[in-house]
Formats: C-alpha cells, structure tokens, sequence
C-alpha cells in the first residue's frame, strides 16, 4: 500500500521533497523518482559505503599488524568499531528516514532510528574523551604513562564508552528523545529532554575534551622549549620519543576538531530550536544530521594522511600481501 500523508499544502509547496509529490490533498512518496531523488538515494548510498570500508580498514589494521598494538590505538579501534556501526546501521535507517514518509510519522522504527544517532553519537565522544585522557598522560606525565594507562584501564575505558550509550540509547526511545507530532505540553518535554540531553551528552564532554588538549598543548610546548636546551647525546631518544608523542597528540586533536566541525551545528540547532519563534525545517536539520554522521567516514582519512604507519598498514593491505603470507610482524614506517 502506497504510503500517504496529509499535510498542510502550503508548507508542503515551502518544504519540497524530492522523493514526495503534491497532489491536491496528500502528500504521497513519488511512484517515479525524480532526478534529485535517485541522486540523493545514490549519494547517502555511497556515503554508507566509504564509511564502512574505511572504518573496516582501519580495525583490520590495527588487529593485524602487532606493531599497531597500542592503548591509544584499542581506543582508535574502539572508535573504529562504532563509526562502522554508522555505516551499517544509522546510514540504512536515516536513509529510510530521510526519503520515507518518516518525516510526517512518529512510530517506532523513527524512535529507533534516533535512539541508534543517540547512542553511536556518544559512543564516539565518548571515545575521543577516552583518547584525550590517554594523551594527557602520553605528554603531560610520561614517566608513569605505562603504569596508569594499561590494557586493564584501557578495557574500562572501552566498556563505559559503549556501556553508556547503550543505556542512553534504550532510555531516549522512552524519554520522548524524539518525539516531533504531539501536543503542546508533550513537545516541550521533548525540547526539554533534548537541550539538557545536548548539555550532558555533547557540550560538557566537549568542553572537558578542549581543557585537556589546550593543558596538552602548554605541556608539550614546555618540553618543546627543554628539549632546545638539551641537546646531547643522551636525550636523542627522549626527543625522538617527545616528538612521536606530540604528533600522535596532534593527528587525535585534528580528530576532534573535525568531529567538532561535523557535531556542533546539529547540537546548536538542538540547543537554539527552543529559543525561537518557528519551527527549523526538517531539510535543515536532515542536513546537520548527515553532516554529523559523515563524520564516522573522516576519520580513517585522518589516520590514513597523518598516521605514517597507517599508510603502510592500508598499502599493505590493499596489495593483498596479507593473503600471501604472515606480514603481522611488518615494520610499519
């Protein structure tokens, strides 16, 4: 049965879809898609695909390649494993969403569907917090790195980062997290629900994030400054380490800027939506959602361009070597 919904026509003529046509009372999903159509499904499409290829590549390199066995980049996998998930799950869904009549219906599948951005969303901030704090003790405290940053923190750090969410995720499907069609008392729980859920789950996590790379920052252009001073034979390791230390600090920072750059407009139009006077269009925020989830499809060409052994581990990889023989012991350069 052919999905249909009536709208107001007027907003509707403001508001086109491409994957929707007007008739005189309805608003039902078009029988022939349109150009703009089958461009947006084959865009999303690709998206979906490039996300989780190049997320797929970087778990297998750091599961592989033995020199890749490091705290920083289980929590990279980690990360790797919930940006996958994007592309396997929260693209399909959005996509649905984006080009379904669940831009006029509130039912479980869009409840869903917001609970998976809900949870993946924080899953990956949380990460990155995780990330931040293993940087802090790589530069800021060195000496004792090892011992406060091992595998057992660094699977505690990994069960929060996805323990939470999950709760977050199964809690926003009944907290009214994304409830649009309902009365007015219900629709202002629902914007209350979501600015504080913005607070707690976005801006403060952000804003511990930045103090500790701008502490990582002062730290590490401190020990830039001694390293200046004391140049002789017996520091080159110290300053060859000091320098790996800082540009893996530097590539993880770029990764947040990045998830920044991808994550704020769409919490600020969370945060602002109730504070103005009409309703943001839905293309606007369908906007800032995918620009948020492109995000997942970055990251591994961040690692890819900045990380050296990165690139190694992807040509290896992508010549098949790995098919022909045990290279998991490969110095990676």
């Amino acid at each position: 049965m052919e999905p249909r919904v009536t709208v107001n026509r007027s907003y509707a003529v403001k508001d086109i879809h491409p994957c929707f046509e007007i008739d005189e009372t309805s608003y039902p999903f078009t029988k022939k898609a349109s150009i703009r159509c089958a461009l947006l499904i084959i865009f999303l499409a690709l998206l979906a695909v490039v996300t989780t290829c190049g997320n797929l590549l970087v778990i297998i390199s750091i599961i592989y390649f033995k020199q890749l066995h490091t705290s920083t980049n289980y929590l990279i996998l980690s990360l790797a494993v919930a940006d996958l998930l994007v592309g396997v799950l929260d693209f399909p869904f959005s996509m649905a969403y984006t080009t379904t009549t669940c831009w006029y219906h509130e039912d479980l599948f869009c409840k869903v569907r917001g609970s998976i951005d809900v949870a993946l969303g924080q899953a990956s901030i949380l990460h990155l917090c995780c990330i931040s704090i293993d940087r802090y003790y790589a530069i800021c405290q060195p000496l004792t790195y090892k011992c406060k940053i091992n595998d057992r923190v660094t699977g505690i750090m990994v069960l929060v980062s996805w323990g939470i969410p999950a709760l977050t995720g199964i809690a926003s499907i009944n907290a009214g997290f994304n409830k649009s069609n309902c009365e007015s008392g219900c629709l202002l729980d629902a914007l209350i629900t979501a600015t504080v859920g913005s607070i707690l789950l976005f801006y403060i996590p952000v804003i511990i994030m930045l103090c500790i790379y701008l502490k990582i920052f002062f730290v590490a252009k401190i020990q830039a400054n001694r390293i200046l001073i004391r140049i002789h034979q017996s520091t080159k390791s110290r300053i060859t380490i000091s320098k790996t230390e800082r540009k893996a600090t530097k590539t993880l920072a770029i990764v947040m800027g990045v998830f920044l750059l991808c994550w704020t407009p769409f919490f600020l139009c969370i945060i602002f939506q109730p504070l103005t006077y009409y309703v943001t269009p839905i293309s606007v925020v369908e906007t800032f959602n995918w620009l948020a989830m492109s995000n997942s499809m970055l990251n591994p060409f961040i690692y890819g361009f900045f990380y050296s052994w990165f690139r190694s581990a992807f040509r290896i990889i992508f010549s098949g070597k790995i098919l022909q023989g045990d290279f998991s012991n490969s110095q990676l350069h």
